[in-house]
């Protein structure tokens, strides 16, 4: 899911040019769907949820839909947008780097699928005080990362792909001084394709 650039290419550009095939190849069945169901339960019934590099909307955002929640999509490659327009016609969708959002809207759910990733750390760093600013008192916020601090280059369609991470003890850090408190972190999820996953909530709610 497209968000930002790092590396010797930009991830924005990649997704750009290579977005269609990207679609294509993400399974449209639902890994995550364990950790999608405690994301859900954290938020009241047909819940306002911003999902922070969207992609082209399946499974998740589509899945989200199906279980009653009002969705609005953001990603930085207007390739991905149109896919999202395409496959959740209807649905709000901005196209916009997460690095300068600033939607003025608190959610009820953040969702960075994905994406968080695609940002060296230094960029990833200031994010949370975005994603606070954009959360209501108790939102969920679920976002997946790196198994450790450092990156990696991934590829697709042939072009360099960067992935960049934080240590957990760091997340750990910026998520409390966001006011977040984490409610469960596993390590390569086995159950979850091997990602890194994080779900949190905001205090006050």
């Amino acid at each position: 899911m497209a968000m930002s650039g790092g590396g010797s290419a930009s991830v924005i550009d990649v997704y750009e040019r290579h977005g269609a095939a990207w679609a294509a190849a993400r399974s449209a069945g639902l890994v995550e769907a364990a950790w999608l169901a405690r994301f859900c339960a954290l938020m009241d019934r047909n819940g306002a949820v911003l999902d922070i590099g969207c992609g082209a909307g399946v499974p998740l955002a589509r899945e989200l839909l199906r279980r009653g929640f009002e969705v609005t999509g953001v990603d930085a490659a207007a390739t991905m947008v149109a896919l999202f327009s395409q496959n959740l016609p209807g649905t709000r969708v901005h196209l916009a780097d997460m690095r300068a959002l600033a939607l003025g809207a608190r959610f009820d759910g953040l969702l960075a699928w994905d994406s968080l990733f695609h940002l060296p750390g230094e960029a990833q760093r200031p994010m949370f005080a975005r994603l606070a600013a954009h959360a209501r008192p108790g939102a969920a916020l679920m976002f997946s990362s790196g198994p450790a601090e450092g990156s990696a280059m991934g590829v697709l369609e042939g072009e360099p792909l960067y992935h960049g991470s934080l240590g957990a003890a760091e997340y750990r850090a910026l998520l409390d001084r966001a006011g977040f408190d984490v409610v469960d972190h596993v390590v390569e999820d086995p159950a979850c394709g091997g990602r890194t996953v994080w779900l949190a909530r905001q205090r006050g709610g």
